[in-house]
């Protein structure tokens, strides 16, 4: 449907156009790791509340304005991304969220986290590709994605619609780490392994399947 060069573009036309949001965004992000390595429950509110924000304008800036204009299923997409947000919005608001009691569980959330705000966009330079083209976290798809795994294993519900809440969030993540891995495969990026990665890293962490429905 389009070449590998057409869609890194993208991100480039992205950047440029953002400028300098990629700052505050990577801040936001390390705000997000220091509240939950204090390991406090309103630590994982605001970061759902940061995240819904971030997947909401992943939606509208990229998905909808850019992705959707090389690929008509970005529309779709993009509405699932708008229904993440709002099931990430009501995470914000509900104090049954509590952090994880299991500590590898959070460790593994901790460093898709970290993964995504500082390792992921130095895939860019490390692929050939040039730094313009990096993929940041709240701006981009993919690290936000990685992110929220993240931030969703560092947490335990305390009652059962949190639970299927936790779980709805964790399966949309889940989704689209697969489609862009799909998308980055056909292509033949590697960076569609980093993708199966996070996958892998967030289905196996210990307590993972009791956590969710």
């Amino acid at each position: 449907m389009f070449a590998p060069g057409t869609y890194w573009r993208l991100f480039e036309l992205h950047n440029q156009a953002l400028w300098p949001a990629q700052v505050l965004a990577v801040l936001v992000g390390l705000a997000i790791v220091a509240g939950l390595c204090r390991g406090q429950a309103g630590a994982l509110r605001g970061a759902a509340l940061a995240l819904a924000l971030g997947w909401a304008f992943v939606a509208w800036t990229f998905l909808w304005q850019r992705y959707a204009a090389i690929n008509w299923a970005a529309i779709g997409v993009a509405w699932g991304f708008g229904v993440q947000a709002i099931g990430l919005l009501v995470l914000s608001t509900r104090p049954s969220l509590l952090m994880a009691a299991e500590p590898r569980r959070r460790l593994a959330g901790l460093g898709l986290v970290l993964w995504s705000l500082l390792a992921h966009p130095v895939l860019a330079p490390a692929l050939g590709r040039p730094w313009a083209q990096a993929e940041v976290f709240g701006l981009a798809p993919d690290p936000t994605a990685i992110a929220t795994l993240g931030v969703l294993l560092c947490a335990d519900p305390a009652t059962r619609a949190t639970r299927v809440l936790l779980g709805a969030l964790r399966a949309g993540a889940l989704a689209w780490c697969a489609m862009s891995a799909a998308t980055l495969g056909t292509m033949g990026s590697a960076q569609g392994w980093v993708m199966l990665a996070a996958m892998v890293v967030a289905i196996l962490a210990p307590g993972f399947t009791r956590a969710r429905v």
